[in-house]
């Protein structure tokens, strides 16, 4: 007897998330390179990327800036208040023109207590991302720079996340990406010219990454 087929859990609706919260709610724009929050502001929200893109820096006490994320939309960030995190721990920046959903920390409490069905697909979500997470130290720990590098485009360009394929990726700069793979603009640069020499990726409106970077990637 063949095994039953996993049932997919269905992905978030924006629409149907703002429908669930009636209260604790704002929804704001913010312009490229303007701070939603700052490492070190109070945390006492949970915040939604309904569109655009956002960063999340942190930043030592040496000075040392770090980009440890790049959300798309339809992603959270901001969650840790729920854990009993009552500071920021880092910086998230709009890298676009980007609209934001703020869900207070006591809506969400109560919305994750009364609605199994939210509770179950956020929790799918907040476990999808920490494995992401886990797989991007383990890059940054056994991977070269340039392997790390191909892995973020392809990431940003949503490859192998069905019924997500979006090749072109939008603006970002290379300072970004350096700090996402922890190395310096100069071999990103490096790397970005390679890529486009061997025909991995092209620039058309914007960054079109081919399926061949993969190759790159599983490359020994």
């Amino acid at each position: 007897m063949s095994p039953k087929p996993t049932k997919r859990i269905p992905p978030f609706d924006p629409k149907a998330l703002l429908a669930r919260v009636n209260e604790g709610k704002s929804v704001a724009s913010y312009r490229p390179k303007q701070v939603i929050f700052s490492q070190g502001d109070p945390a006492d929200a949970v915040c939604f990327v309904q569109k655009g893109r956002v960063q999340l820096t942190v930043v030592s006490k040496q000075g040392k800036e770090a980009v440890v994320a790049l959300l798309g939309p339809d992603e959270f960030f901001g969650e840790g208040c729920l854990a009993g995190q009552h500071l920021r721990m880092s910086t998230a920046t709009a890298t676009e023109d980007t609209t934001v959903l703020t869900f207070l920390k006591k809506s969400m409490v109560r919305l994750l207590h009364t609605d199994p069905k939210f509770s179950a697909l956020f929790t799918a979500h907040l476990l999808s991302r920490n494995i992401r997470f886990e797989e991007d130290l383990v890059d940054q720990l056994f991977n070269s720079s340039e392997k790390r590098l191909a892995r973020i485009l392809l990431l940003l360009a949503h490859f192998g996340k069905e019924g997500k394929q979006e090749p072109v990726i939008p603006k970002i700069s290379q300072e970004t990406l350096a700090g996402m793979i922890g190395t310096t603009r100069s071999r990103v640069s490096h790397f970005m010219n390679k890529f486009r020499k061997l025909g991995f990726i092209d620039y058309n409106g914007g960054m079109l990454v081919h399926s061949s970077l993969l190759n790159m990637v599983l490359h020994d």
